[in-house]
C-alpha cells in the first residue's frame, strides 16, 4: 500500500488479547492503517493479529513509533528490529520518533540520523515525527531534507485543533496525522457537536471525524467495540457544510490532553 489511509485504528492503551481482539475486528470490518508504538506495549498483539488476519500484507498500512529511550545509536536499530519481530513484518509503512527529545540526552541530528538508517536499511517505507512544533519540524527538514518526512502525528481534536501547527505542516509539504480525535470521549457532550449530529443523524464522534476529513488529516481514533469502529469507518461518508465547519471551529479552547512534563513548548 503506498497512499497511508485517512482513517487509522489507534491502539493505545490497547494491550495483549483485547488489543489482539479489536485489531481482528478492526481488519475484518475493512481498516486498513493500524498504529501501534514501542510505549504501547502491544506490538506482539497487533503482529498476531495482522498475521492471523486473511487480509493481504500489500493491502495494509502499519505504523509504529520508536520511544525516547531508544534514541541513541547504540539502541535505536536494534528496537526497531526488536518491533519488527514483535509485529512479525520485514517492514513497517511508517516509522516515527514518538517524541522530540526535550532532554539533550540525543541531540535531534543523532536520533534522525538513526529514522534515516532504519529507512534506508528497508525496515520502513516512510519515516516521519510525532509531536515536533513548527521550529522542531522546520529543524528536522534542514537535517533531512525536503519531502523526506511523511507526517507529523499531533494531538487533533475539536478543542484543541491545532491549526498553527496543521498549516505549517501543508506549508511544508507534511501529511497531518491526528491522534485523540474524539478527546477521550467529550466530544460526545458537546451541544455544537450533538446539533450537528442530530440534524445530520449521526454520532457526535462521527460529526468530530468527519471534520478532520474535511480537513484533509488522517485521523487514528481508538475503540474497542465493533459498532465503534464500525461508526468511525462511516464518519468518511459525511459531508460537513461551510456552516458546520465554522461552528466547530468555535469549539478551540486550548484543551490539550497529551502533555507529559517532557512535551516541548507547544505552539
Amino acid at each position: 500500500m503506498q497512499e497511508i489511509p485517512a482513517l487509522g485504528m489507534g491502539t493505545y492503551r490497547l494491550k495483549d488479547d483485547v488489543a489482539y481482539a479489536s485489531v481482528t475486528t478492526a481488519l475484518n470490518l475493512g481498516y486498513r492503517h493500524i498504529d501501534t508504538a514501542q510505549l504501547y506495549e502491544n506490538e506482539e498483539a497487533v503482529g498476531r493479529a495482522i498475521a492471523d488476519s486473511d487480509v493481504s500484507r500489500d493491502e495494509l498500512f502499519i505504523t509504529t513509533k520508536v520511544w525516547m529511550d531508544k534514541f541513541s545509536e547504540e539502541k535505536f536499530l536494534p528496537s526497531v528490529e526488536e518491533s519488527l519481530t514483535k509485529l512479525q513484518l520485514d517492514r513497517v509503512d511508517l516509522l516515527l520518533v514518538h517524541w522530540p527529545d526535550e532532554s539533550g540526552a540525543v541531540a535531534m541530528e543523532d536520533y534522525l540520523a538513526q529514522l534515516k538508517a532504519a529507512q534506508d536499511k528497508g525496515y520502513t517505507k516512510h519515516i516521519g515525527v510525532s509531536n515536533f512544533t513548527n521550529a522542531q519540524l522546520d529543524q528536522a527538514i534542514s537535517i533531512l531534507g525536503e519531502g523526506v518526512i511523511y507526517t507529523n502525528q499531533v494531538e487533533v481534536q475539536p478543542f484543541l485543533q491545532n491549526q498553527k501547527v496543521i498549516a505549517h505542516c501543508k506549508e511544508r509539504n507534511v501529511r497531518v496525522t491526528g491522534y485523540m480525535p474524539l478527546a477521550v470521549g467529550k466530544v460526545m457532550d458537546n451541544a455544537v457537536l450533538q446539533d450537528i449530529a442530530s440534524e445530520l443523524d449521526v454520532s457526535p464522534a462521527q460529526v468530530a471525524l468527519a471534520w478532520q476529513f474535511a480537513q484533509g488529516l488522517i485521523t487514528i481514533p481508538s475503540s474497542t467495540k465493533e459498532s465503534h469502529l464500525q461508526s468511525n469507518l462511516d464518519a468518511q461518508k459525511i459531508s460537513l457544510t461551510d456552516e458546520h465547519m465554522k461552528a466547530i471551529a468555535t469549539l478551540e479552547c486550548n484543551d490539550r490532553i497529551a502533555n507529559p512534563d517532557f512535551a516541548p513548548k507547544w505552539d
